[in-house]
């Protein structure tokens, strides 16, 4: 159970109220993370990254992540806003793959497709907190969950674990974990699905900020979003960031805005190295992304509509921007894909690393 010493006072409880766990035992608070002037709040439903607070060059205090004031909000979500999506990230074609032999059918919530885990994906539950210290020099905070055999289709049962820790420098890992207690392999591929907007969630649109990302290549996709196989350059497309670029340079080619998986650059034996650098220059933030993943899925909030968020301010298209380091879309039935699957007693983990700057 929760080690629950935390921010849970009466007034909390509350706004969020409390909602049955999947054991029928847990429940939904908030909890914080707080180093110097950075501040990081989580709520257990869907192990949700609800603000992040840190100060911008002039040293005002503004929160660079997108999200809602309510629980209530948060269940009835379809943006997945600040959530960690699984059991796997992304889209499958036709909500089914074959694996050792057999044909697992999925709970398709796309179309016919399935989209971060399905209509219940680790979104969509009440995780456990194992860990939880706000104190020392490294405030951590560690979420578990326990996906049984079948869930949303997929074989194995798996613990999953994340772990959210401030180190100094202004510095957050991300780290998501999956060990097979099953008998049955599956495929893993957990992402953290947090909005970003470096001049604060309530500031307007993101496209003119700059992003850096360190990938080559990228994945085409058909109409559905869905991976065509094909791994291709992105030299001579609106998909080249290998230099600093206004996001919304580039408006004309694309109109809609992003929504790619990058093949990123120097994978080689899953060690971390740098993803992605996105800058604002009216809040002078920068942000830096490593990981150990191949992929990084970027995201311009196209389908954001008018969603009324935190402090009621109204989100509208280009919010903010998604950088989902993960394994490619649909790579179960793309086998020249990298691939992630968890035999049965093996492990997975995927880790996310953030240095934040202000100039």
């Amino acid at each position: 159970m929760a080690k629950v010493t935390v921010l849970l006072c009466f007034c909390i409880l509350a706004v969020f109220g409390s909602v049955n766990a999947h054991t029928g035992k847990e429940k939904v608070g908030i909890y914080e993370l707080k180093r110097g002037d950075m501040s990081l709040k989580f709520t257990n439903w869907g192990a949700t990254l609800v603000s992040f607070v840190l100060p911008d060059k002039n040293g005002k205090l503004i929160d660079i992540v997108l999200g809602y004031d309510t629980i209530k909000q948060y269940k009835n979500d379809t943006t997945y806003f600040g959530a960690i999506v699984g059991r796997v990230a992304n889209r499958i074609k036709g909500a089914q793959f074959k694996l050792n032999g057999h044909t697992y059918k999925l709970v398709p919530n796309e179309g016919k497709n399935m989209l971060h885990g399905g209509p219940k994906g680790y979104a969509d539950v009440v995780w456990e907190v194992t860990k939880y210290q706000n104190k020392g020099h490294k405030p951590h905070i560690v979420f578990s969950y326990h996906s049984f055999d079948g869930e949303e289709g997929f074989p194995g049962e798996i613990l999953v674990t994340v772990r959210y820790t401030l180190l100094a420098d202004n510095q957050v890992t991300v780290v998501m974990k999956a060990k097979n207690i099953g008998n049955k392999a599956t495929p893993v591929n957990i992402a953290n699905h947090a909005y970003w907007n470096l001049g604060g969630h309530n500031s307007g649109d993101i496209l003119s900020e700059k992003i850096q990302i360190f990938a080559s290549n990228y994945t085409p996709v058909d109409n559905d979003l869905i991976p065509t196989g094909k791994i291709e350059a992105v030299k001579g497309t609106p998909f080249d960031f290998l230099k600093p670029e206004a996001i919304g340079s580039r408006t004309r080619q694309l109109p809609k805005g992003y929504d790619i998986n990058y093949a990123l650059d120097g994978v080689h034996g899953g060690k971390i190295r740098k993803a992605a650098v996105l800058q604002d220059e009216k809040s002078g933030i920068e942000m830096e992304l490593s990981t150990n993943a191949p992929g990084l899925q970027f995201y311009t909030g196209n389908m954001i509509k008018d969603v009324k968020g935190k402090a009621g301010f109204v989100y509208k298209a280009h919010a903010a921007l998604c950088l989902e380091t993960q394994w490619y879309p649909d790579y179960v039935n793309q086998p020249d894909f990298p691939q992630s699957i968890v035999e049965p007693r093996k492990n997975y983990k995927h880790v996310m690393l953030y240095k934040f700057s202000s100039h």
